[in-house]
């Protein structure tokens, strides 16, 4: 039946995006159908909006986008912002055995959720195929102080490890295509919920199964957005100067460079190079810091 209309306004949860049309929560829980008013509004996943029913149909109309507590963000191909998710206490970045683990993107990450001042952890799938090269790196990000969990979606192992930290948080999953982002929802909520699709033997990269971001909720509270794959991710960052302040490792060594706007590639007495230089700080992890200083500037000088 359509919704009984009233004049007056609520404020809703996205919880799905298809383009211009939305699923979002009403206060009492209830999940309906929605469309946006004008083409100025640009709702997303975890946004909150002010939404009204209309006379004589399902769906309602959004008709504002309420002030976010923080959002993710990427440059997409034309170099403009695009925003995949906002309102997220907590990034669980996944990589796996298959495809094969790219830790410049789960850095790419990382580094995004330390701008949003937010939590993040590093999820390692498919340990039942083959755990044992990625091991090396998961100590790096567990030294640094990231969470930092292996398991197999397909077994369940790490599973249970995976919802306490989850818990209670609304939580946004990311990473390659093909690293099981699905089947690991799928595990969460005991459910098969969200589509799957196996890793393309042609390419051995993964296949697109989400085209649409869509917040599921968690048995034991909270919830997770799960966002269509990416093959490759950077955070939208306004200058490079910043960029050294989403490596935790980075920004406490900068402390000790000898000057103060240091940019940590060649300046004498710089901290941060003799860290890496040294091993304190893992030297793939500051050329993913170099990588996203340079793409910082390609973006700024137009080039992305």
């Amino acid at each position: 039946m359509p919704a009984v209309y009233t004049p007056t306004m609520d404020r809703a949860t996205v919880t799905a995006t298809f383009s211009r049309r939305m699923r979002v929560r009403l206060p009492d829980g209830a999940e309906v159908d929605a469309r946006i008013k004008g083409k100025r509004l640009k709702p997303v996943c975890g946004d909150t909006v002010t939404i009204e029913p209309l006379p004589d149909e399902h769906d309602w109309l959004i008709t504002g986008v309420d002030e976010r507590r923080n959002e993710l963000t990427r440059p997409n191909a034309s170099g403009r912002i695009e925003v995949l998710a906002a309102n997220v206490d907590y990034v669980c970045v996944v990589a796996a055995a298959a495809p094969k683990p790219d830790w410049f993107i789960v850095d790419r990450y990382l580094c995004a959720a330390e701008l949003m001042s937010i939590g993040a952890a590093v999820v390692f799938n498919k340990v039942d195929l083959d755990g044992g090269p990625a091991a090396g790196e998961l100590e790096v990000y567990r030294r640094i102080g990231y969470d930092v969990v292996p398991c197999s979606a397909v077994s369940g192992a790490g599973i249970d490890e995976l919802a306490t930290l989850l818990e209670g948080r609304r939580s946004i999953i990311v990473g390659q295509s093909g690293v099981g982002k699905s089947t690991i929802i799928n595990r969460l909520i005991g459910a098969e919920i969200q589509p799957t699709a196996a890793i393309s033997h042609k390419t051995r990269e993964g296949r697109h199964t989400t085209v649409s971001s869509t917040m599921i909720p968690l048995p034991a509270g909270g919830e997770i957005i799960d966002s269509p794959g990416v093959r490759d991710y950077a955070p939208a960052l306004q200058s490079a100067a910043i960029a050294s302040q989403g490596f935790r490792e980075i920004r406490r060594a900068a402390q000790e460079c000898r000057f103060t706007n240091c940019w940590h590639l060649r300046e004498p007495g710089c901290a941060v190079k003799e860290g890496a230089e040294t091993g304190e700080i893992s030297p793939r992890r500051y050329e993913s810091y170099k990588r996203i200083v340079n793409l910082t500037r390609k973006l700024a000088d137009g080039r992305y």
